[in-house]
């Protein structure tokens, strides 16, 4: 996506940290897999729509073209504001808990590039890129634990009978 790079994301960064979060579990998960993943998420338009309103706040931000309070929240990444957290937690609920939990995990440890767009310099702000890149990573870990979930119970002849 143009805007991630645009920002200074490659989709690599975020394979590395999706390859770190599903490697435990499947010791033949190719990095290959981890970006197919992503580029998989990357197609869902809700995804692609939150991604462009939170950049677009970003840099609204940097500009200082919001009004106040929302400028100084904004450009100090309040703790407590969490419409940003809000914006990306809704983009994963479609590849169940996993992808939740691993969002949760991903906000709190700021892995990967998460923690480079965390850290204020150079006057860019990240308020939401950062959590959109985990919501982007947590996705397409769910995404790779169900798909590995399903093609296992495919090729026991096994699944669950609802």
């Amino acid at each position: 996506m143009l805007k991630l790079a645009e920002r200074g994301v490659q989709l690599e960064d975020i394979a590395e940290i999706v390859f770190a979060m599903q490697a435990p579990y499947h010791p033949h998960l190719a990095m290959e897999a981890c970006l197919q993943s992503i580029h998989a998420v990357l197609g869902k338009r809700e995804l692609q729509h939150a991604i462009l309103v939170g950049i677009e706040l970003d840099i609204l931000t940097e500009k200082k073209q919001l009004s106040e309070p929302l400028q100084s929240i904004l450009e100090n990444d309040e703790s407590l504001f969490g419409c940003d957290e809000t914006l990306a937690i809704g983009s994963v609920f479609g590849y169940g808990s996993i992808a939740l939990t691993t969002f949760g995990y991903l906000d709190k440890e700021k892995t990967g590039i998460i923690r480079r767009l965390d850290t204020k310099t150079g006057g860019a702000v990240h308020t939401f890129l950062d959590d959109m890149v985990a919501a982007i990573a947590a996705a397409a870990s769910g995404r790779i634990a169900h798909k590995s979930r399903d093609e296992s119970e495919r090729a026991s002849g096994s699944g669950e009978d609802v």
